[in-house]
């Protein structure tokens, strides 16, 4: 089933037929989501309707932040894992000035009944939406009996006893706990992204890299990585080391860039897409003393990395 995408608030009804909606940021896709998603779709099988979401871009933490806002996944991949999860239909609002002055109500009705004709409406149990934020689920449960909608809260999720959400991902990958923010999600954090034309200097280093470009997207990670990498639609199960970060020895950028090493590998990536899949922090990022010292470090990087994926260390030179 092909996965629609939407973005606009007006327009003519998207769902006909009648939908099951699922309403939030979903940034991540993690274990709470996925529930979500998964009840949806069975809901809409169910009941021959479509399984449709109501999601938000920028997040709009972000838009309402001064400061830049982390996220765990980008528009694509947050659209590839809908796909997945079987939806249909995916309204994907521009957040912006106009959406934030929207009443709860007029959201409800123009946007959940006039565009999405929802007959379902499953949220999280604390969400809230409108201005000023004034909508909740006890008034998505008042409308829904006039409007003809019904509206479910799925309480939250929790592994070992803790909820799972997006914020607590994102401090649990700031802090290099890649294994528990993995639980939590489902599956290993990964950034993908096409590889891209550099300045070639690590290739003049004994370190050629892939190099993957961020653009706008805030990442809550940065430094010094053990990696695993997967090359086009294949696992990723290519040994590498990567940075991600701002390249304070030999050029400072003004966006992050990740660049990835892989071990023992020749060919050409540039075009390809790549998704990195982030083992365990070796260090944060430093500013050397020019080139040697920064290529005595990498070779450091190098052994470290290595062991850490559980190669055999005598593959490199000490």
């Amino acid at each position: 089933m092909t996965l629609r995408l939407h973005r606009d608030v007006d327009g003519p009804c998207l769902a006909p037929e009648g939908s099951v909606i699922a309403i939030g940021a979903f940034d991540g896709l993690h274990l709470g989501h996925q529930a979500i998603l998964s009840e949806v779709r069975q809901r809409a099988e169910a009941r021959g309707l479509a399984p449709a979401v109501i999601s938000f871009e920028p997040l709009p933490r972000a838009f309402f932040s001064k400061e830049p806002v982390p996220r765990l996944s980008g528009v694509r991949e947050k659209a590839e894992g809908m796909t997945a999860a079987g939806i249909r239909e995916l309204l994907s609002l521009r957040f912006d000035q106009a959406l934030t002055a929207m009443s709860a109500e007029d959201f409800v009705r123009k946007v959940i009944v006039g565009r999405m004709a929802a007959r379902e409406v499953w949220v999280g149990e604390d969400f809230r939406f409108g201005h000023r934020r004034g909508g909740d689920f006890a008034l998505l449960q008042t409308m829904g009996v006039d409007l003809g909608f019904t509206a479910h809260a799925v309480p939250p999720v929790r592994v070992d006893g803790e909820r799972v959400s997006s914020s607590r991902v994102r401090t649990l990958l700031a802090e290099g706990r890649f294994g528990e923010a993995a639980r939590l999600l489902g599956r290993p954090f990964v950034i993908d992204g096409h590889v891209e034309h550099g300045q070639q200097l690590g290739r003049t280093l004994g370190y050629p890299t892939a190099n993957v470009h961020l653009s706008e997207r805030v990442s809550p990670i940065h430094g010094i990585f053990a990696v695993r990498i997967g090359i086009g639609d294949g696992p990723c199960s290519w040994p590498g080391v990567a940075s991600l970060g701002y390249r304070p020895t030999v050029n400072e950028v003004r966006e992050p860039l990740l660049e990835a090493h892989l071990f023992d590998f020749s060919g050409d990536l540039y075009g390809q897409r790549i998704g990195v899949e982030f083992v365990r922090k070796l260090r944060d990022e430093e500013k050397f003393d020019g080139l040697d010292a920064l290529t005595a470090q990498m070779r450091k990087d190098e052994i470290a990395a290595r062991q850490a994926l559980g190669m055999n260390p005598i593959l490199v030179d000490a």
